[in-house]
């Protein structure tokens, strides 16, 4: 048997590395993948193709409610206050294909589901300051993974808030949903803020990022002006510890301000670690500049 020209951990004098590729130690993004001729290396080309399929996969796998139950209903801080178990909902749309095609189906609870949220509160009576709401979105496998976890650690800062005791309504997860319906769970339950986890659009190495979006006064129909944003909740990402830090802060000025969205600015930890004031009245365009 003739030997290996190239031995382990060697590569092949066909791939040209990039002067560029100590960068890669800083990024996931595919820079400095080197090329083999005219092309890029076929184990960058088999690696993309992996992430590819990873990415439909987070698309299309359908959410695991029965397992997500059982995540939430483990979770210390979520079994204490907030005894009720989650409400199983569902928007307007079928199926999976339907999801995809008719965005605006996804928007809205089926009319079943409504009914079952307003006949929760007018058994209750309940005022409630805030409704969390879980999505599948466009990747399962984000709520999959990190919704429990998240919704845990916020209910236990929500709890400790010495200024303001909070009431939250029971959580739901709604099938098939996107970013709006979490408006409609809000207005059922006549919430002041809506707070929805949501799988987020999967990118080529991220086919399991989470987003937050926190809503003042949700109704149908609200605009995605009036909503704040954390994008790329995950371990490799934004963490789970500082997510629900912003969070935090957001729902808290939300409630004290009785606003969201644009007008509402995540100025909640400096580059010292310090708590900063919110200034909504100045910017950097129009404030005097110091001498």
């Amino acid at each position: 048997m003739a030997n290996n020209p190239f031995p382990k951990g060697k590569i092949s004098p066909q791939v040209t590395d990039n002067p560029w590729k100590s960068l890669r130690q800083f990024t996931s993004a595919r820079i400095a993948l080197g090329r083999a001729g005219t092309s890029i290396p076929t184990h960058e080309m088999l690696a993309f193709q992996l992430d590819h399929a990873r990415a439909k996969d987070a698309v299309h796998r359908a959410l695991n409610i029965e397992d997500l139950v059982k995540q939430l209903s483990k979770q210390e801080n979520i079994k204490q206050h907030t005894p009720d178990l989650p409400m199983v909902l569902n928007s307007k749309v079928s199926n999976r294909f339907m999801y995809l095609q008719r965005p605006d189906l996804g928007r809205q609870l089926d009319e079943e589901s409504w009914e079952k949220i307003q006949n929760y509160h007018d058994t209750n009576k309940a005022n409630y300051d805030l409704s969390i709401v879980i999505a599948d979105g466009l990747s399962s496998i984000a709520i999959q993974n990190h919704a429990a976890p998240v919704i845990d650690r916020l209910i236990s800062l929500l709890y400790k808030d010495a200024e303001h005791h909070w009431s939250v309504a029971p959580i739901t997860i709604v099938n098939q949903g996107r970013v709006a319906c979490g408006d409609d769970v809000g207005q059922c339950f006549k919430a002041k803020i809506t707070l929805i986890l949501i799988g987020e659009r999967p990118g080529l190495t991220s086919p399991d990022s989470m987003g937050l979006y926190i809503t003042w006064q949700p109704v149908r129909g609200k605009k995605d002006s009036n909503r704040n944003c954390i994008s790329n909740v995950r371990p490799e990402g934004l963490g789970y510890e500082e997510a629900c830090q912003k969070a935090y802060y957001l729902l808290k000025e939300s409630l004290k301000r009785q606003i969201s969205g644009v007008y509402l600015k995540d100025r909640s930890v400096s580059d010292n670690g310090q708590v900063l004031e919110n200034h909504s009245s100045t910017n950097f365009l129009t404030s005097p500049k110091k001498q």
